[in-house]
């Protein structure tokens, strides 16, 4: 058992080093869902509605405040081609 769990650390670390690149959304950690690409640009993937959850407890916002300054101040910003991507999940 000891030889799959270093298999799995080794190939997380992999992931990783491919995406060493993509910027991630600072204090947005626990939203963190994984990496992607866009185009040929490395991307870190978060969960909106976690993002938010994040702005509502960590600086006591409402949930309509929150989404108002995320999506102007962190969602609609624009950083370059390793831009974050913030995917809102289906919900059925």
């Amino acid at each position: 058992m000891g030889k799959m769990k270093d298999l799995q650390i080794q190939d997380h670390n992999d992931l990783l080093q491919d995406f060493e690149e993509a910027l991630l959304a600072d204090g947005f950690e626990d939203a963190l869902v994984g990496y992607g690409r866009r185009f040929n640009y490395p991307v870190a993937i978060y969960d909106y509605d976690k993002c938010l959850e994040v702005m509502v407890e960590r600086d006591g916002m409402t949930e309509e405040e929150a989404i108002e300054f995320f999506d102007f101040n962190v969602g609609g910003a624009y950083v370059g081609e390793s831009t974050p991507v913030f995917l809102m999940l289906r919900n059925d």
